[in-house]
């Protein structure tokens, strides 16, 4: 049966709906099997749609029952037929939430014009036989006055008889005071946070557990443009990147230019009257200076010339959005000021920041002890996620970046050095590294280093020569090699100075694995390199492999891509059951390419007796039980397959592409296998955290190859 936690807000602005989606991040990402329950929708606007499991929907491959309406619970009550209210909360329980471990209960929050909400919450977590945990923001108050307020919301529940209250979470701390939208033309710095652990009594003194604290997060409030062109319902002049592009700060640009470009400045969202045409051309000169704006808000109705228009149509290009309002300067920053900071029912990338930055901060650990779960985790995506941070961090490895003044790698770069996922190497040019770093507001960690090319290539041309001597290099062939930092930096993995290298954000996947083919070579354990991408489906991650290197291998060949992934498999925490792909199940088919994959399973088990390995299979009955237990009802294997081996590139490349983009699933990959070092390709469409997920992995990749002597 299911463990219920019921979390229960204690004030009105706690960021109820925020803590409730971490704390299903981060049990899930443990492996618990997590289920969702709201049991009466309640919305800021007092409407009866609830974002909570619109969120959950869209995030997860949760189901969660529909809320009962907040109108319909009011009327319940007022009708004194409360025991009716619950008995139809408790149905609506049941019907999502089967097959769980813990259930996150999501209460109400407490409003003074509607005084029942919290009796009803006493009722919801009693009837659901839920522990409660407390959410609160302290805001401005300091942690006596939390305390006391802390303890005057565990005693409601408390008294009712047999609610444990077992924590509390706090929320937004250090987040600056008057701020109801972190939007202004000064960036202060938030005030320094209490230990609330010691400082706070019923923390403090064990009365209540700490379970969480999460920090206040400029960018998880920060709006798209396309938010502020609704909110001021303004026309778009010019559309750009506005359902992209967020507002770090709101500059009121009324000054003249010299006194007023300092505000110029990544994610700035510039007001300004719509005939300022000067300030509109210091906005573009800023674009095509590669700092990427938030955008224009031209207010007053007025609007810049044609001619104007027309000579900023170059900066307009790089996606800067302008946007028109009927509102003077005044009412529009005043209508900005008041703007809710709540997250946007389709803003997918913000929820997901508030989610991952809430999960981070909150003890699932303790509370899964607390909850004394005895089952058998599973690997889901964010469990997957998780434990290629934590690993990466173990492995403590150096991994090198050729494409180093690129945007996206730098910024993953950053990240990743100030998470210790991995100590991150840029090759490039310093200048041109710390100033594309400055034009897209990157703060570069001190720790991480910079390697320029021009010099040391020259120190690397004799090692070049006696790697390549049975290929004939010549100093000044090495020498011209070295002219690309992809090469130079295989080179210093190949010698043992780095531990893996990323690429492939501006390159192509040639330009990557050649130089490890030539350089770095297969360790012994495998005949050729091959590619495996992690499938992030809702319930689980899947292996797929060769979908990037071989174009059609042989039976050996093919036998060896099944026990690599297999391995990679196993070296991410997913236990091995292997599909050899075909058109065919079994033996009811014939043909060369059936009878390939045929051999492929024989050899491949032959090999690896231990491994669990079946095929042909069809892709139906390796994936989904019902189809298997039809087609191949013997198989230890089928219908339970979580490494996919496909025939050929054609088929493995079109089959991962189809999953990917229909159902809209999250791929990581691909990563390389059988290389001495590791060595891993990016798509060129790769986002940021695609980045952070591939250096992840290389670490992980080259504490293995450590660990294995493979090297």
């Amino acid at each position: 049966m299911a463990q219920n936690l019921f979390i229960a807000p204690t004030d009105l602005h706690s960021g109820l709906t925020s803590v409730c989606l971490g704390l299903v991040r981060a049990l899930d990402r443990l492996g618990l099997r997590v289920g969702f329950f709201k049991p009466v929708a309640q919305s800021a606007m007092g409407q009866d749609s609830d974002a909570s499991v619109h969120f959950i929907r869209a995030r997860t491959n949760l189901e969660p029952s529909t809320p009962v309406s907040l109108r319909h619970a009011q009327e319940r009550i007022n009708q004194g037929r409360s025991g009716e209210l619950m008995e139809d909360i408790v149905s609506r329980y049941h019907e999502s939430c089967e097959d769980c471990d813990v259930v996150i209960v999501e209460g109400l929050v407490p409003d003074s014009q509607e005084s029942y909400t919290q009796r009803l919450n006493v009722e919801m977590a009693r009837n659901l036989d839920a522990q409660v945990i407390l959410v609160s923001a302290p805001g401005e108050r300091g942690p006596t006055e939390l305390g006391e307020r802390l303890t005057f919301n565990s005693r409601i529940f408390s008294e009712s008889g047999s609610t444990p209250v077992i924590g509390a979470i706090l929320n937004r701390l250090g987040e600056p005071t008057g701020h109801s939208l972190p939007l202004a033309t000064d960036d202060t710095e938030p005030d320094p946070v209490p230990d609330w652990a010691s400082e706070c009594p019923p923390l403090r003194d064990g009365h209540l557990r700490l379970i969480g604290a999460i920090p206040w997060r400029p960018q998880l409030v920060e709006p798209r443009v396309s938010d502020i062109a609704r909110e001021l319902d303004a026309a778009r002049l010019h559309g750009g990147d506005m359902d992209q592009r967020r507002v770090r700060r709101v500059s009121i640009a009324s000054r003249t230019i010299p006194n007023m470009v300092n505000t110029l400045r990544p994610g700035t969202l510039l007001v300004t009257p719509g005939d300022r045409e000067d300030i509109i051309v210091a906005a573009a000169l800023a674009a095509l200076s590669g700092i990427p704006l938030a955008g224009l808000v031209l207010t007053g109705g007025l609007r810049p010339s044609d001619q104007t228009l027309t000579f900023c149509r170059s900066a307009l290009e790089t996606g800067l959005p302008i946007m028109t309002s009927t509102m003077d300067t005044y009412h529009t920053t005043h209508c900005l000021a008041s703007m809710s900071i709540a997250v946007p029912v389709d803003d997918a990338e913000r929820i997901e920041k508030v989610m991952e930055t809430t999960a981070e901060a909150i003890d699932a650990e303790w509370l899964r002890d607390q909850l004394a779960v005895d089952r058998e985790p599973r690997l889901s995506p964010p469990a997957f996620r998780y434990l290629l941070t934590r690993r990466a961090r173990e492995a403590g490895k150096r991994i090198i970046l050729p494409e180093g003044d690129e945007p996206r790698t730098l910024q993953a770069a950053a990240r990743c050095q100030e998470k210790g996922i991995a100590e991150c190497v840029l090759v490039g040019k310093p200048d041109r590294i710390h100033s594309v770093a400055h034009s897209r507001d990157i703060t570069l960690p001190h720790s991480i280093h910079i390697i320029d090319p021009d010099e040391v290539r020259d120190s690397y041309v004799d090692s070049m020569v006696e790697l390549r001597r049975h290929k004939g290099m010549k100093p000044d062939m090495a020498r011209a090699l070295l002219e690309d930092n992809v090469m130079l930096a295989t080179l210093m993995v190949a010698l043992d100075e780095m531990d893996g290298l990323v690429s492939g954000a501006v390159h192509t996947t040639a330009n990557t694995i050649r130089p490890a083919l030539q350089l770095i070579k297969t360790h012994e354990a495998a005949r050729i390199v091959s590619s495996v991408f992690f499938m992030c489906l809702p319930d689980q991650v899947r292996v797929y492999g060769d979908c990037a290197v071989n174009p059609d291998p042989d039976a050996e060949e093919l036998a060896d891509i099944a026990i690599q992934s297999a391995d990679s498999a196993t070296t991410f925490g997913i236990t091995p059951r292997v599909a050899m792909i075909s058109y065919s199940t079994g033996s009811s088919g014939s043909g060369d390419d059936v009878e390939k994959v045929r051999q492929a399973t024989a050899i491949a088990s032959k090999r690896r007796p231990e491994l669990l390995i079946d095929g042909p299979l069809q892709y139906d009955a390796a994936a989904i039980e019902s189809v298997a237990r039809s087609k191949a009802p013997d198989s230890p294997v089928a219908g339970r397959a979580t490494v996919f081996v496909f025939p050929d590139l054609n088929t493995g490349n079109t089959t991962y592409k189809a999953v990917q983009r229909s159902a809209n699933v999250v791929s990581i990959g691909p990563m390389l296998q059988g290389l001495r070092k590791p060595v891993n390709d990016l798509s060129r469409g790769a986002l940021v955290e695609d980045i952070v997920f591939t250096i992840a992995l290389t670490a992980i990749q080259a504490k293995q190859v450590e660990d294995q002597g493979l090297a």
